[in-house]
Protein backbone atom coordinates (compact mmCIF):
# COMPACT_ATOMS: atom_id res chain seq x y z
CA UNK A 1 0.00 0.00 0.00
CA UNK A 2 1.44 3.33 -0.96
CA UNK A 3 1.04 6.39 0.33
CA UNK A 4 -0.49 9.68 -2.10
CA UNK A 5 2.30 11.53 -4.26
CA UNK A 6 1.17 14.75 -2.94
CA UNK A 7 4.04 16.29 -1.09
CA UNK A 8 3.85 17.27 2.87
CA UNK A 9 3.18 20.11 3.82
CA UNK A 10 5.73 21.02 6.98
CA UNK A 11 4.27 23.14 9.53
CA UNK A 12 7.70 24.12 10.78
CA UNK A 13 11.28 23.06 9.42
CA UNK A 14 11.37 19.57 11.52
CA UNK A 15 15.41 19.80 10.81
CA UNK A 16 15.81 22.62 12.65
CA UNK A 17 14.58 21.46 16.10
CA UNK A 18 17.65 21.60 18.58
CA UNK A 19 17.29 18.96 20.62
CA UNK A 20 18.44 18.62 24.35
CA UNK A 21 20.57 15.33 24.19
CA UNK A 22 22.44 13.61 26.77
CA UNK A 23 21.07 12.95 30.25
CA UNK A 24 20.25 15.95 33.45
CA UNK A 25 21.89 14.99 36.48
CA UNK A 26 22.17 18.04 39.21
CA UNK A 27 20.79 20.72 37.55
CA UNK A 28 22.99 20.30 34.55
CA UNK A 29 23.22 18.29 31.57
CA UNK A 30 25.34 15.01 31.25
CA UNK A 31 26.60 12.66 28.46
CA UNK A 32 25.86 9.15 29.61
CA UNK A 33 28.23 6.86 30.26
CA UNK A 34 27.75 3.64 27.81
CA UNK A 35 27.59 2.51 24.56
CA UNK A 36 26.22 5.11 21.92
CA UNK A 37 22.10 5.09 21.65
CA UNK A 38 20.80 5.59 18.26
CA UNK A 39 17.57 7.96 18.29
CA UNK A 40 15.27 7.28 14.87
CA UNK A 41 12.64 9.65 13.71
CA UNK A 42 9.38 7.62 13.13
CA UNK A 43 8.07 9.46 10.76
CA UNK A 44 10.67 9.08 8.57
CA UNK A 45 13.28 6.87 10.18
CA UNK A 46 15.93 9.72 9.97
CA UNK A 47 18.82 9.01 12.67
CA UNK A 48 18.46 12.45 14.74
CA UNK A 49 20.31 11.16 17.50
CA UNK A 50 23.57 9.56 18.48
CA UNK A 51 24.68 9.97 21.70
CA UNK A 52 26.18 7.91 25.05
CA UNK A 53 23.35 6.15 26.99
CA UNK A 54 23.35 6.33 30.52
CA UNK A 55 24.60 3.47 32.76
CA UNK A 56 25.02 2.32 36.32
CA UNK A 57 27.78 4.75 37.32
CA UNK A 58 25.54 7.67 36.14
CA UNK A 59 22.88 6.11 37.87
CA UNK A 60 24.74 6.01 41.16
CA UNK A 61 25.63 9.98 40.39
CA UNK A 62 22.08 10.64 40.06
CA UNK A 63 20.54 8.79 42.59
CA UNK A 64 23.43 10.43 45.04
CA UNK A 65 22.11 13.42 43.57
CA UNK A 66 18.78 12.70 44.28
CA UNK A 67 19.41 11.60 47.89
CA UNK A 68 21.41 14.91 48.43
CA UNK A 69 18.91 16.99 47.43
CA UNK A 70 16.00 15.46 49.49
CA UNK A 71 18.32 15.72 52.83
CA UNK A 72 19.48 19.43 52.19
CA UNK A 73 17.69 21.25 49.81
CA UNK A 74 14.94 22.01 52.35
CA UNK A 75 12.66 20.91 49.73
CA UNK A 76 10.56 18.55 52.31
CA UNK A 77 10.50 20.59 54.60
CA UNK A 78 9.26 23.47 53.01
CA UNK A 79 5.85 24.48 53.44
CA UNK A 80 3.43 23.44 50.88
CA UNK A 81 2.32 26.11 49.47
CA UNK A 82 6.05 27.04 48.17
CA UNK A 83 6.38 23.83 47.15
CA UNK A 84 2.91 24.30 44.98
CA UNK A 85 4.00 27.70 44.40
CA UNK A 86 7.22 26.70 42.69
CA UNK A 87 5.37 23.88 40.78
CA UNK A 88 2.81 26.92 38.95
CA UNK A 89 5.73 28.49 37.76
CA UNK A 90 6.94 25.25 36.37
CA UNK A 91 3.40 25.12 34.97
CA UNK A 92 3.56 28.55 33.48
CA UNK A 93 7.22 28.06 32.02
CA UNK A 94 5.43 24.87 30.08
CA UNK A 95 3.32 27.03 28.59
CA UNK A 96 5.28 29.94 27.43
CA UNK A 97 7.88 27.37 25.99
CA UNK A 98 4.71 25.59 24.41
CA UNK A 99 5.62 25.87 21.31
CA UNK A 100 8.95 24.52 21.41
CA UNK A 101 7.69 21.54 23.84
CA UNK A 102 5.12 20.59 21.08
CA UNK A 103 7.71 20.95 18.15
CA UNK A 104 10.15 18.93 19.98
CA UNK A 105 7.58 16.10 20.77
CA UNK A 106 6.15 15.88 17.30
CA UNK A 107 9.15 15.74 15.73
CA UNK A 108 10.81 13.04 17.62
CA UNK A 109 7.63 10.83 19.12
CA UNK A 110 4.79 9.27 17.15
CA UNK A 111 2.76 12.24 18.44
CA UNK A 112 1.07 14.86 15.88
CA UNK A 113 1.65 18.48 16.00
CA UNK A 114 -1.99 18.96 16.26
CA UNK A 115 -2.24 16.85 18.93
CA UNK A 116 1.17 18.01 21.14
CA UNK A 117 0.04 21.50 20.32
CA UNK A 118 -3.58 21.61 22.08
CA UNK A 119 -3.03 18.53 24.03
CA UNK A 120 0.02 17.39 25.37
CA UNK A 121 1.64 20.71 26.41
CA UNK A 122 -1.74 21.92 28.12
CA UNK A 123 -1.98 18.82 30.23
CA UNK A 124 1.31 19.02 30.76
CA UNK A 125 1.01 22.26 32.36
CA UNK A 126 -2.12 21.45 33.85
CA UNK A 127 -0.67 18.60 35.80
CA UNK A 128 2.24 20.78 37.13
CA UNK A 129 -0.53 23.16 38.36
CA UNK A 130 -2.97 19.90 39.86
CA UNK A 131 0.13 19.06 41.94
CA UNK A 132 0.85 21.83 42.98
CA UNK A 133 -2.10 22.46 44.60
CA UNK A 134 -2.26 18.96 46.04
CA UNK A 135 0.59 19.90 48.16
CA UNK A 136 -1.18 21.39 50.88
CA UNK A 137 -4.46 19.95 50.20
CA UNK A 138 -3.90 16.07 52.27
CA UNK A 139 -2.91 16.38 56.20
CA UNK A 140 -2.93 13.98 58.79
CA UNK A 141 -5.30 11.92 60.45
CA UNK A 142 -5.96 12.12 64.43
CA UNK A 143 -6.83 8.96 65.33
CA UNK A 144 -9.52 7.78 68.20
CA UNK A 145 -7.65 6.70 71.20
CA UNK A 146 -8.01 6.85 75.05
CA UNK A 147 -8.34 10.54 76.05
CA UNK A 148 -4.82 10.32 77.66
CA UNK A 149 -3.16 9.50 74.57
CA UNK A 150 -3.08 11.18 70.96
CA UNK A 151 -2.48 9.15 68.20
CA UNK A 152 -1.29 11.10 64.85
CA UNK A 153 -1.13 9.78 61.71
CA UNK A 154 1.70 11.98 59.75
CA UNK A 155 2.57 11.80 55.46
CA UNK A 156 5.98 11.76 54.52
CA UNK A 157 7.57 11.70 51.31
CA UNK A 158 9.55 8.35 50.38
CA UNK A 159 12.54 10.15 49.62
CA UNK A 160 14.33 8.91 46.52
CA UNK A 161 11.00 7.76 43.83
CA UNK A 162 12.56 6.26 41.01
CA UNK A 163 10.57 6.57 37.52
CA UNK A 164 10.46 5.13 34.65
CA UNK A 165 8.01 6.37 31.40
CA UNK A 166 7.17 4.99 28.18
CA UNK A 167 7.84 6.16 24.46
CA UNK A 168 4.18 6.73 23.53
CA UNK A 169 2.56 9.94 25.10
CA UNK A 170 6.32 10.63 26.75
CA UNK A 171 6.16 14.53 27.82
CA UNK A 172 2.26 14.03 29.51
CA UNK A 173 3.36 10.27 31.10
CA UNK A 174 6.50 11.38 32.51
CA UNK A 175 4.76 14.33 33.80
CA UNK A 176 2.08 12.40 35.77
CA UNK A 177 5.04 10.41 37.43
CA UNK A 178 7.48 12.81 38.18
CA UNK A 179 4.88 15.63 39.23
CA UNK A 180 3.43 14.32 41.79
CA UNK A 181 6.08 12.86 43.13
CA UNK A 182 8.14 16.35 43.62
CA UNK A 183 4.74 18.04 44.54
CA UNK A 184 5.12 15.41 47.65
CA UNK A 185 8.13 16.40 48.88
CA UNK A 186 10.29 13.60 47.02
CA UNK A 187 13.06 13.57 44.84
CA UNK A 188 12.91 11.78 41.57
CA UNK A 189 15.06 10.30 39.20
CA UNK A 190 13.36 9.72 35.86
CA UNK A 191 14.10 7.32 32.80
CA UNK A 192 12.06 7.92 30.15
CA UNK A 193 12.34 6.09 26.82
CA UNK A 194 15.50 5.88 25.13
CA UNK A 195 13.46 5.91 21.91
CA UNK A 196 11.43 9.48 22.59
CA UNK A 197 13.95 11.05 25.47
CA UNK A 198 14.59 14.56 24.83
CA UNK A 199 10.88 16.31 25.87
CA UNK A 200 11.73 15.12 29.67
CA UNK A 201 15.65 16.90 29.38
CA UNK A 202 13.79 20.20 28.61
CA UNK A 203 11.02 19.92 31.37
CA UNK A 204 13.81 19.25 33.74
CA UNK A 205 15.88 22.23 32.17
CA UNK A 206 12.82 24.46 32.83
CA UNK A 207 12.28 22.96 36.36
CA UNK A 208 15.53 24.74 37.58
CA UNK A 209 14.43 28.13 36.01
CA UNK A 210 11.00 27.70 38.16
CA UNK A 211 13.33 27.24 41.13
CA UNK A 212 13.54 23.97 42.17
CA UNK A 213 16.62 22.88 44.06
CA UNK A 214 19.22 21.38 41.83
CA UNK A 215 18.89 17.63 42.55
CA UNK A 216 15.71 17.49 43.08
CA UNK A 217 14.37 16.10 39.55
CA UNK A 218 17.35 14.19 37.66
CA UNK A 219 16.45 12.54 34.16
CA UNK A 220 18.78 9.71 32.74
CA UNK A 221 18.76 8.42 29.43
CA UNK A 222 19.79 4.65 28.39
CA UNK A 223 18.31 1.39 28.09
CA UNK A 224 16.51 -0.48 30.26
CA UNK A 225 18.92 -3.02 31.04
CA UNK A 226 21.83 -1.04 31.44
CA UNK A 227 19.98 2.00 33.27
CA UNK A 228 16.41 1.05 33.90
CA UNK A 229 16.87 -2.26 36.13
CA UNK A 230 20.39 0.04 37.97
CA UNK A 231 17.96 2.33 38.74
CA UNK A 232 15.28 0.10 40.36
CA UNK A 233 17.85 -1.75 42.56
CA UNK A 234 19.55 0.77 44.00
CA UNK A 235 19.37 0.45 47.50
CA UNK A 236 18.49 4.36 47.98
CA UNK A 237 15.34 4.09 45.29
CA UNK A 238 12.70 4.16 47.83
CA UNK A 239 9.85 3.60 45.74
CA UNK A 240 9.63 2.50 41.82
CA UNK A 241 6.48 3.68 39.22
CA UNK A 242 6.90 1.75 35.54
CA UNK A 243 4.64 2.17 33.19
CA UNK A 244 5.01 0.01 30.19
CA UNK A 245 4.79 -3.86 29.17
CA UNK A 246 3.45 -6.64 30.82
CA UNK A 247 6.37 -8.42 30.24
CA UNK A 248 9.23 -5.72 31.41
CA UNK A 249 6.49 -4.87 34.59
CA UNK A 250 7.06 -8.33 35.97
CA UNK A 251 10.92 -7.75 35.90
CA UNK A 252 10.67 -4.25 37.75
CA UNK A 253 8.78 -6.20 40.39
CA UNK A 254 11.12 -8.54 41.35
CA UNK A 255 14.05 -6.60 40.91
CA UNK A 256 12.33 -4.47 43.30
CA UNK A 257 11.47 -7.00 45.35
CA UNK A 258 14.66 -8.96 45.50
CA UNK A 259 16.44 -5.07 46.14
CA UNK A 260 14.01 -4.25 48.45
CA UNK A 261 11.21 -5.07 48.84
CA UNK A 262 10.11 -1.44 47.82
CA UNK A 263 6.65 0.03 47.04
CA UNK A 264 5.64 -0.65 43.24
CA UNK A 265 3.32 1.02 41.02
CA UNK A 266 2.80 -0.55 37.90
CA UNK A 267 0.79 0.70 34.82
CA UNK A 268 0.68 -1.76 31.99
CA UNK A 269 -0.85 -3.13 28.83
CA UNK A 270 -4.26 -3.82 27.93
CA UNK A 271 -7.11 -5.44 25.45
CA UNK A 272 -9.75 -3.59 26.22
CA UNK A 273 -13.67 -4.45 25.35
CA UNK A 274 -16.09 -2.43 23.72
CA UNK A 275 -19.28 -4.04 24.23
CA UNK A 276 -22.36 -2.28 21.53
CA UNK A 277 -25.75 -3.37 22.24
CA UNK A 278 -28.45 -3.24 19.60
CA UNK A 279 -29.90 -0.14 21.72
CA UNK A 280 -27.10 2.48 20.94
CA UNK A 281 -27.83 5.58 21.24
CA UNK A 282 -25.95 7.45 18.81
CA UNK A 283 -24.57 5.25 15.76
CA UNK A 284 -22.80 8.04 13.69
CA UNK A 285 -21.14 8.98 17.16
CA UNK A 286 -20.12 5.71 17.86
CA UNK A 287 -18.43 4.84 14.35
CA UNK A 288 -16.22 8.07 15.17
CA UNK A 289 -15.12 6.87 18.91
CA UNK A 290 -14.44 3.53 17.65
CA UNK A 291 -12.76 4.57 14.57
CA UNK A 292 -10.77 7.30 17.25
CA UNK A 293 -9.91 4.55 19.36
CA UNK A 294 -8.43 2.56 16.87
CA UNK A 295 -6.13 4.60 14.83
CA UNK A 296 -5.29 8.07 17.54
CA UNK A 297 -1.61 7.70 17.94
CA UNK A 298 -1.26 4.61 15.27
CA UNK A 299 -3.06 2.63 17.46
CA UNK A 300 -0.61 3.11 20.13
CA UNK A 301 -2.38 4.21 23.37
CA UNK A 302 -2.73 1.07 26.24
CA UNK A 303 -6.35 2.00 26.44
CA UNK A 304 -6.85 1.54 22.82
CA UNK A 305 -10.54 -0.22 22.81
CA UNK A 306 -9.10 -2.52 20.51
CA UNK A 307 -11.54 -5.54 20.84
CA UNK A 308 -15.24 -4.58 19.31
CA UNK A 309 -17.75 -6.84 20.34
CA UNK A 310 -20.83 -5.97 18.57
CA UNK A 311 -24.57 -7.03 18.55
CA UNK A 312 -24.90 -8.79 15.80
CA UNK A 313 -27.41 -6.75 14.10
CA UNK A 314 -25.67 -4.10 13.96
CA UNK A 315 -22.37 -5.23 13.39
CA UNK A 316 -22.75 -4.89 9.40
CA UNK A 317 -23.40 -1.13 9.41
CA UNK A 318 -21.08 -0.19 12.01
CA UNK A 319 -18.05 -2.10 10.21
CA UNK A 320 -18.80 -0.21 7.48
CA UNK A 321 -19.05 3.13 9.04
CA UNK A 322 -15.88 2.73 10.74
CA UNK A 323 -14.08 1.35 7.88
CA UNK A 324 -15.06 4.73 5.74
CA UNK A 325 -13.71 6.73 8.68
CA UNK A 326 -10.38 4.66 8.65
CA UNK A 327 -9.67 5.03 5.25
CA UNK A 328 -9.95 8.82 5.91
CA UNK A 329 -7.07 8.34 7.88
CA UNK A 330 -3.70 10.56 6.47
CA UNK A 331 -0.31 8.44 7.22
CA UNK A 332 2.48 11.15 7.02
CA UNK A 333 4.85 13.42 9.46
CA UNK A 334 4.23 14.08 12.82
CA UNK A 335 4.86 17.49 12.05
CA UNK A 336 1.99 18.16 9.21
CA UNK A 337 -0.82 19.52 10.75
CA UNK A 338 -2.96 17.55 8.21
CA UNK A 339 -1.29 14.26 9.65
CA UNK A 340 -3.98 11.96 11.22
CA UNK A 341 -2.19 8.31 11.31
CA UNK A 342 0.43 8.97 13.40
CA UNK A 343 4.09 6.38 12.72
CA UNK A 344 4.65 3.43 14.68
CA UNK A 345 7.44 3.92 16.86
CA UNK A 346 10.25 2.36 15.07
CA UNK A 347 10.66 -0.24 12.22
CA UNK A 348 11.26 -2.53 15.01
CA UNK A 349 7.52 -2.35 16.41
CA UNK A 350 6.38 -2.31 12.98
CA UNK A 351 7.79 -6.12 12.28
CA UNK A 352 5.74 -7.06 15.12
CA UNK A 353 2.60 -5.55 14.66
CA UNK A 354 2.38 -7.20 11.38
CA UNK A 355 3.50 -10.31 12.58
CA UNK A 356 0.60 -10.66 14.62
CA UNK A 357 -2.04 -9.37 11.84
CA UNK A 358 -0.29 -12.31 9.91
CA UNK A 359 -0.18 -14.75 12.53
CA UNK A 360 -3.83 -13.77 12.71
CA UNK A 361 -4.79 -14.52 9.79
CA UNK A 362 -2.94 -17.42 9.33
CA UNK A 363 -5.46 -18.63 12.07
CA UNK A 364 -8.32 -17.71 10.35
CA UNK A 365 -8.86 -14.22 11.24
CA UNK A 366 -11.02 -12.36 8.66
CA UNK A 367 -9.31 -8.99 7.26
CA UNK A 368 -11.94 -6.82 6.59
CA UNK A 369 -9.70 -3.45 6.12
CA UNK A 370 -5.96 -2.71 6.12
CA UNK A 371 -3.83 -5.55 7.16
CA UNK A 372 -0.55 -4.06 5.58
CA UNK A 373 2.46 -1.96 6.10
CA UNK A 374 2.15 1.71 4.56
CA UNK A 375 5.23 3.00 2.96
CA UNK A 376 5.59 6.43 3.16
CA UNK A 377 8.74 9.00 3.85
CA UNK A 378 10.78 5.97 4.88
CA UNK A 379 8.88 5.65 8.26
CA UNK A 380 6.91 3.18 10.02
CA UNK A 381 3.40 3.20 9.21
CA UNK A 382 0.78 0.13 9.56
CA UNK A 383 -2.79 0.71 7.75
CA UNK A 384 -5.76 0.64 9.98
CA UNK A 385 -7.39 -2.79 10.22
CA UNK A 386 -10.18 -4.61 10.87
CA UNK A 387 -10.35 -8.22 11.27
CA UNK A 388 -13.18 -10.41 12.34
CA UNK A 389 -11.68 -13.22 14.60
CA UNK A 390 -12.63 -15.73 17.36
CA UNK A 391 -11.67 -15.92 21.05
CA UNK A 392 -8.35 -17.43 20.51
CA UNK A 393 -6.56 -15.47 17.66
CA UNK A 394 -3.69 -14.11 18.35
CA UNK A 395 -5.65 -10.44 17.32
CA UNK A 396 -8.03 -11.20 20.22
CA UNK A 397 -5.28 -12.50 23.33
CA UNK A 398 -1.82 -9.99 22.39
CA UNK A 399 -1.63 -6.56 22.65
CA UNK A 400 -0.51 -5.68 18.96
CA UNK A 401 0.02 -1.51 19.81
CA UNK A 402 -0.69 -0.66 16.52
CA UNK A 403 -4.27 0.70 14.35
CA UNK A 404 -5.80 -2.92 14.28
CA UNK A 405 -9.43 -3.61 15.79
CA UNK A 406 -10.06 -7.27 16.27
CA UNK A 407 -14.07 -7.68 15.86
CA UNK A 408 -16.62 -10.05 17.33
CA UNK A 409 -20.42 -10.29 17.47
CA UNK A 410 -22.90 -11.56 19.72
CA UNK A 411 -26.51 -12.29 20.73
CA UNK A 412 -27.67 -12.58 24.08
CA UNK A 413 -25.68 -10.16 26.77
CA UNK A 414 -23.87 -13.05 28.89
CA UNK A 415 -22.60 -14.13 26.04
CA UNK A 416 -20.79 -10.10 25.14
CA UNK A 417 -19.66 -10.46 29.05
CA UNK A 418 -18.34 -13.84 28.11
CA UNK A 419 -16.06 -12.69 25.40
CA UNK A 420 -15.07 -9.48 26.86
CA UNK A 421 -13.07 -11.55 29.68
CA UNK A 422 -9.83 -11.79 29.46
CA UNK A 423 -7.30 -13.74 31.06
CA UNK A 424 -4.15 -11.41 30.98
CA UNK A 425 -5.71 -7.89 30.99
CA UNK A 426 -8.21 -5.66 32.54
CA UNK A 427 -7.04 -1.90 32.10
CA UNK A 428 -10.11 -0.54 30.79
CA UNK A 429 -13.40 -1.19 28.63
CA UNK A 430 -16.40 0.31 27.18
CA UNK A 431 -20.41 0.13 27.35
CA UNK A 432 -22.18 1.35 24.86
CA UNK A 433 -26.35 1.45 25.14
CA UNK A 434 -28.82 3.69 26.49
CA UNK A 435 -30.16 1.06 28.89
CA UNK A 436 -28.50 2.34 31.94
CA UNK A 437 -29.46 -0.56 34.36
CA UNK A 438 -28.03 -2.63 31.81
CA UNK A 439 -24.65 -0.16 31.69
CA UNK A 440 -23.91 -0.10 35.19
CA UNK A 441 -24.58 -3.94 35.91
CA UNK A 442 -21.94 -4.63 32.80
CA UNK A 443 -19.41 -1.90 34.32
CA UNK A 444 -19.70 -4.10 37.71
CA UNK A 445 -19.38 -7.01 35.92
CA UNK A 446 -16.16 -5.93 34.04
CA UNK A 447 -12.95 -6.55 35.85
CA UNK A 448 -11.20 -3.37 34.51
CA UNK A 449 -9.93 -0.34 36.41
CA UNK A 450 -11.36 2.20 34.21
CA UNK A 451 -14.99 1.57 32.32
CA UNK A 452 -16.53 4.41 30.04
CA UNK A 453 -20.55 4.49 29.35
CA UNK A 454 -21.17 6.15 25.82
CA UNK A 455 -17.73 7.30 25.46
CA UNK A 456 -14.46 6.02 25.36
CA UNK A 457 -11.02 7.37 25.61
CA UNK A 458 -9.37 9.38 28.30
CA UNK A 459 -10.05 13.14 28.72
CA UNK A 460 -8.11 15.99 29.19
CA UNK A 461 -9.49 15.84 33.45
CA UNK A 462 -6.80 15.13 34.98
CA UNK A 463 -8.49 14.28 38.20
CA UNK A 464 -9.63 11.63 37.34
CA UNK A 465 -7.49 8.04 38.40
CA UNK A 466 -5.75 5.89 35.80
CA UNK A 467 -4.48 2.35 36.12
CA UNK A 468 -5.90 -1.06 35.44
CA UNK A 469 -6.67 -4.90 37.09
CA UNK A 470 -5.15 -8.14 36.69
CA UNK A 471 -1.85 -8.23 34.63
CA UNK A 472 -2.44 -4.54 33.77
CA UNK A 473 -1.21 -3.77 36.63
CA UNK A 474 -1.84 -1.81 40.26
CA UNK A 475 -1.91 1.17 41.43
CA UNK A 476 -2.92 4.50 39.73
CA UNK A 477 -1.41 7.63 37.96
CA UNK A 478 -3.33 10.74 37.28
CA UNK A 479 -5.72 12.12 40.28
CA UNK A 480 -5.20 12.67 43.89
CA UNK A 481 -4.06 9.06 44.17
CA UNK A 482 -1.19 9.31 42.41
CA UNK A 483 0.18 11.77 45.00
CA UNK A 484 -1.15 10.09 47.80
CA UNK A 485 1.06 6.86 46.50
CA UNK A 486 3.88 8.84 46.78
CA UNK A 487 3.64 9.45 50.36
CA UNK A 488 3.71 7.19 53.60
CA UNK A 489 1.96 7.45 56.76
CA UNK A 490 3.95 7.48 59.93
CA UNK A 491 2.21 7.13 63.37
CA UNK A 492 2.88 9.46 66.01
CA UNK A 493 2.33 8.55 69.53
CA UNK A 494 1.97 10.60 72.13
CA UNK A 495 1.67 10.12 76.35
CA UNK A 496 -0.49 13.10 77.34
CA UNK A 497 0.37 11.69 81.04
CA UNK A 498 3.68 12.43 81.32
Amino acid sequence: MHAPAESTRKTFDADGIALPTGSFVNGQRRDGDGEALLVHRPSDGRLIASMPGARQALIDEAVAAAALAFRTSGWREASPRHRGAVMRRWADLVEAHGEELARLEAVTTTRVIAETRVRDVPVTAELLRFYGECADKFDGALYPTASSVWSIGVPEPYGVVGAISPWNVPMVLSTAKFAPAIAAGNAVVLKPSELTPFTAVRLAELAIEAGLPPGLFNVVVGTGPEAGEPLVRHPEVACVSFTGSTVTGRRIMAAAAEAGPKPVTLELGGKSPQIVFADVPDRERLADMVAAGTSRNGGQLCYCGSRLIVHESLANQLLEDVAARLKQAKAGATWDERTTLAPIVSSRQLDRVDDIVRRGAAAGAEIRLGGTRIETHGGAFYAPTIALAGQDNPLQQEEVFGPVLSVQTFREPEEAFSLAAHDTYGLAAGIHTQNITRALDAARRIEAGMVWINTYGRSTDIGTPFGGFKRSGFGKDFGAAAYLKYTRLKNVWIDMTI
